[in-house]
């Protein structure tokens, strides 16, 4: 019988109950012992066939993922070996192929090279035919040439010479007919040609001056006064075109608006029309038309009064009231940048100042100076030179003889006839000329003495420098610590070879080197 569980319970201290196979059996200790011992055995054993039962599974497990393992890496291993086998066939097909082509190449080069051969010789062979070809022509052609010799009686040389000779007559003739037309043709292209050239450079330059003399800018304080000035789907603004024939351009260039028109006196009245209308307020085509006109007329009545104002600032009496609003009008004319009205008083003084000097009459140099451009201000367009123009306005005007040629010959259309004349276009030339009169001049005037004083500030010691008298005298101001009366003397030759090396200048440029102590003392 199995013994199945056991269980000893202590009734005495000598007796010992004890449950085997599902009965309670009372018994000795001793004998409770000895069952005890046999059931462990058991149960020993037992553990032991179940640990060996257990382990030989464990064994048969492991054998079997280990033989899974190694079937697995053989697999991969086989993979792998197949793989490089693969490539292997591959590139041994890819360099058969290249074989191939390279044998197919080298056949082809080798039945190229057999071609070749082949033309070379046919070239050779041609080459021979040729040899002899030439030197029959040669031959014949000797035979030909001593005939000819023999039949005209010349050699070949002087035939040559005859023939040379009557081609050059020939090609003479011919280069004259053609130079004759040549020259025919661009007599009559000459002027248009000229012409064109002309005014294709004066289109490239004149540019930026056309615009500076031909625009003028209106500055308003906002915006929103832009709507007011155009009007309703542009109404106010044809309406001031209209009545003033100056073209309002109103883009997108912040608060201002621009007045393009060639004639300053219309620009002038558009400005202030402009102006009067956005300070009151009221902007419409009526009131538009209504402010035109009485600025018209208040220009007008500008025009006179500065003619007259310059008449009497220059002590010129009798002037007819005609020549004496065209005076006038030259203040809103210019003359290469430079303004007409300040260039004209120029020009009377300097006539005074010179005719003085000479002895003969101021006051006639002084009005024929001022009178000497009135032909740029006509009322209309005249098609002749403005010194021409002038001379008849003056005669229209009942001006002396001196004057009106004086006016007419300034610009030596008219021959001179009095000393009056030489000296208008001279004074005339001394204004348009000095320095800063004109625009042209004045940037490459300022440029000129900003060189000048930068490259004297350049040296060591050199405190200040001050360009005067138009450039024609440079003052520098050196410090008494740093330079002594001797190195003052060298820095001005320096200074001077400097210039007269590296600089283009009219004249001559005077160097003064200013050295000096100063002593300041305060009294407190």
């Amino acid at each position: 019988m199995e013994l199945i569980t056991y269980l000893l319970v202590l009734q005495s201290p000598v007796v010992l109950s004890v449950v085997v196979g599902g009965v309670s059996l009372l018994v000795g200790t001793g004998v409770a012992f000895i069952i005890m011992n046999v059931v462990v055995k058991r149960k020993s054993n037992n553990l032991i066939k179940e640990a060996e039962v257990e382990a030989e599974m464990i064994k048969q497990q492991k054998i079997l993922q280990a033989k899974e393992k190694f079937l697995q890496l053989k697999e991969e291993h086989e993979k792998l070996i197949n793989e490089k086998n693969s490539k292997l066939n591959q590139r041994e097909n890819e360099v058969k192929q290249k074989d191939f082509a390279v044998s197919q190449k080298m056949e082809e080069v080798q039945r190229k090279n057999k071609e070749l051969d082949a033309i070379r010789q046919n070239l050779t062979a041609q080459l021979e035919i040729v040899e002899k070809k030439k030197s029959e022509l040669e031959r014949a052609h000797r035979m030909q040439v001593e005939q000819l010799e023999t039949i005209s009686g010349l050699s070949a040389d002087e035939a040559r010479a005859q023939l040379v000779e009557s081609l050059k007559e020939e090609a003479r003739t011919e280069a004259m007919s053609l130079i004759n037309e040549i020259v025919d043709e661009a007599k009559m292209t000459a002027n248009k040609e000229a012409k064109n050239i002309v005014i294709k450079t004066i289109q490239r330059v004149a540019s930026e001056t056309a615009i500076e003399n031909a625009v003028t800018v209106f500055h308003i304080e906002s915006d929103e006064l832009k709507g007011r000035i155009i009007g309703r789907e542009g109404r106010n603004i044809r309406a001031l075109e209209a009545a003033t024939g100056v073209e309002v351009i109103v883009d997108d260039t912040p608060e201002a608006i621009i007045l393009s028109a060639f004639d300053p006196v219309r620009r002038e009245v558009a400005r202030l029309s402009l102006h009067q209308l956005v300070t009151d307020g009221r902007i419409h085509p009526a009131r538009i038309e209504e402010v035109v006109t009485k600025t018209r007329n208040q220009i007008e009545e500008e025009i006179v009064e500065a003619g007259k104002r310059t008449t009497i600032d220059l002590g010129i009496h009798g002037l007819h009231p005609e020549l004496i609003r065209m005076v006038g009008k030259m203040k809103y004319r210019s003359s290469y940048g430079q303004n007409l009205l300040q260039h004209s008083r120029e020009v009377a003084n300097l006539c005074a100042i010179m005719a003085t000097e000479l002895g003969l009459n101021a006051k006639l140099a002084r009005r024929a100076g001022l009178l000497h451009d009135i032909g740029k201000v006509p009322d209309d367009e005249p098609e002749i030179p403005h010194a021409v123009y002038g001379m008849k306005l003056a005669e229209t005007y009942k001006e002396k003889a001196e004057v009106c040629n004086a006016i007419g010959s300034h610009h030596d259309e008219v021959e001179m006839t009095t000393l009056l004349a030489p000296i208008v276009q001279v004074c005339d030339a001394i204004s348009g000329a000095r320095p800063g009169a004109r625009r042209e001049v004045v940037e490459s005037y300022i440029k000129r003495l900003k060189e000048l004083e930068a490259m004297a500030l350049s040296y060591p010691g050199v405190l200040k420098t001050y360009a005067i008298q138009a450039g024609r005298e440079l003052r520098v101001i050196v410090g008494s610590e740093k330079v002594s009366d001797k190195e003052a003397e060298t820095l001005s030759y320096d200074i001077a070879k400097k210039i007269q090396d590296e600089m283009t200048y009219p004249g001559q440029v005077k160097i003064t080197v200013i050295r000096e102590t100063r002593a300041i003392s305060y009294a407190k």
